[in-house]
């Protein structure tokens, strides 16, 4: 029976990593070093659970809100001085799927000059495609909360990206 669920987290773990990791990527505003450190968290917490886990109705759901509470965590707990760095590592077209990287690059410095909070409900509602509820619920607020600070956090986004928005538009 424990050889099962251990197969059973493995392929879990396989098929949601990626996902995971880039979710994980935008929350972390593009520092990769903690993008990963939160799935390992994430997949750690998971499988400590994983024969209660299994039996949810969405276990990839479910993952999705344990990697934005751990980062929530984290934000709460780290030194407010500790910033990623300035420049990225050259992945090369292949690597980012293609797409323009100028824009990623904007967007992402956009993201992590955001609020953790602000940036959490951006990439749960936008990246993720989550509803208003279930947002709330990855979040542990209110739906009301959520459409708050949604409006609030575009609004940021927009003053973060000034004039330049409309010029990436156009591309």
């Amino acid at each position: 029976m424990r050889q099962g669920r251990r197969d059973g987290f493995r392929e879990f773990a396989a098929v949601r990593s990626g996902h995971l990791y880039r979710s994980a990527c935008l929350l972390a505003s593009g520092d990769t070093h903690l993008a990963e450190d939160l799935v390992q968290e994430t997949l750690g917490r998971m499988y400590l659970h994983w024969g209660r886990i299994a039996r949810v109705d969405n276990p990839a759901a479910y993952a999705q809100t344990v990697l934005v509470r751990a980062y929530l965590t984290h934000r709460r707990r780290r030194s407010a001085g500790e910033r990623p760095v300035g420049r990225f590592p050259d992945t090369g077209a292949a690597a980012t799927g293609g797409g323009d990287p100028a824009l990623r690059m904007t967007l992402l410095e956009a993201l992590g000059r955001l609020a953790p909070k602000d940036r959490a409900v951006l990439v749960l509602r936008y990246w993720e495609d989550r509803s208003v509820e279930e947002t709330a619920d990855a979040m542990n607020v209110s739906s009301a909360a959520v459409r708050t600070r949604t409006s609030r956090a575009l609004a940021r986004l927009r003053e973060e990206l000034g004039g330049s928005l409309g010029a990436f538009a156009e591309i």
